[in-house]
C-alpha cells in the first residue's frame, strides 16, 4: 500500500483535548478509562492508515494507564494522613497549560490570516478558485487530523455489515481513488467526505480514499473545513482539481530541486 507521510501537526495533548471536547467532559474530572479506550482507538486508526505514530502518543497511553492504576489503589485509612492528591491532577494542569498556549497560537494565526487579506492582488487562478467558493462564513473552522480520523471511523462504522464473507483479493490504487475524488468534485464547490465514501462497501476502498484525501492535502490541492465544531468534514479546493494537476504536483514533489527523486 502507498504510504502517506505527513508532517506532525497534532500531538498527544491535541488528541486528549479533542476527545475531552467531543465527549463534553469536565477537564477537572477526566474519566480515565473512557479516554484511554478512545485514545487507543484513534492510535489504531492511525496505524491502519500507515500514519507515523510518534513515541509521544505511546507515552501518553502509558501515562493514562498509570493514572488509572493509581486511582484503583486503596487510599490510606489513617485519619491523620493528608488527603491524597488526585492522580489526574498533574495531567489536568498540563492540559490546561497546553490549552492556553493553543488558544494564544490560534489568536496569532487569526491575526495572520486577517493580515493576509490585505495583499493588493492575487494570481488569476486563485481569484477564479476563490470566486467559485461558497461564502467564507460557511467554513469558519479548520478540520484537524483528528476530525478527519473521526470522519474515517464513522465511514467504517457505517459500512454494510456482511455476515457471510468470501475471501477475495482487491487491488486498489491511490491514483484510482484520487480520480474518484476528482470526479466527485465535478460541478461542485466542495465535497462532504461522507458523500465521497458513501457507496463504498469494502474497507480497503475507504482506507485508500482517505489516504488519497491526505495526499491531496499534502500537495496543497484541497483543505478540510467544518461549518461548526465536530461538524461534517468538507473537502474544499485550493487549486484546480484535475487528475493532470494532481499528477504534475505529485511528480514535482517526488523530484527534488536538483532533479533527484526523493526517498519514500
Amino acid at each position: 500500500m502507498y504510504q502517506i507521510k505527513l508532517p506532525v501537526f497534532e500531538g498527544p495533548f491535541d488528541l486528549l483535548l479533542y476527545l475531552i471536547r467531543k465527549n463534553e467532559i469536565d477537564i477537572y474530572d477526566i474519566p480515565i478509562a473512557q479516554i484511554t479506550r478512545e485514545y487507543l482507538e484513534y492510535i489504531e486508526l492511525m496505524k491502519m492508515l500507515d500514519l507515523e505514530v510518534a513515541g509521544e502518543f505511546i507515552e501518553m497511553v502509558a501515562t493514562l494507564i498509570l493514572i488509572k492504576a493509581r486511582m484503583l489503589l486503596p487510599n490510606p485509612e489513617a485519619e491523620d494522613l493528608e488527603e491524597m492528591e488526585d492522580p489526574r491532577r498533574k495531567l489536568t494542569l498540563q492540559l490546561l497549560e497546553y490549552k492556553r498556549f493553543k488558544e494564544v497560537a490560534g489568536e496569532l494565526e487569526t491575526l495572520e490570516s486577517e493580515r493576509r487579506q490585505y495583499f493588493p492582488r492575487a494570481s488569476a487562478e486563485r481569484k477564479r478558485v476563490l470566486k467559485s467558493l461558497p461564502d467564507e462564513e460557511e467554513f469558519t473552522i479548520d478540520a484537524t487530523l483528528f476530525d478527519l480520523l473521526s470522519a474515517f471511523k464513522t465511514a467504517l462504522d457505517n459500512m454494510p455489515k456482511i455476515t457471510v464473507h468470501k475471501v477475495k483479493s482487491i487491488k486498489v490504487k491511490l491514483e484510482d481513488q484520487v480520480r474518484h475524488i476528482v470526479d466527485c468534485f465535478e460541478g461542485k464547490n466542495y465535497l462532504l467526505f461522507s458523500e465521497v465514501v458513501r457507496e463504498m462497501s469494502e474497507k480497503i476502498y475507504i482506507i485508500v480514499t482517505f489516504m488519497a484525501v491526505l495526499d491531496m492535502m499534502k500537495l496543497g490541492m484541497i483543505t478540510t473545513k467544518q461549518s461548526d465544531i465536530f461538524g461534517e468534514v468538507r473537502l474544499v479546493p485550493l487549486t484546480e482539481i484535475t487528475m493532470s494537476r494532481y499528477l504534475s504536483m505529485r511528480e514535482a514533489l517526488e523530484v527534488g530541486p536538483e532533479g533527484a527523486v526523493e526517498a519514500q
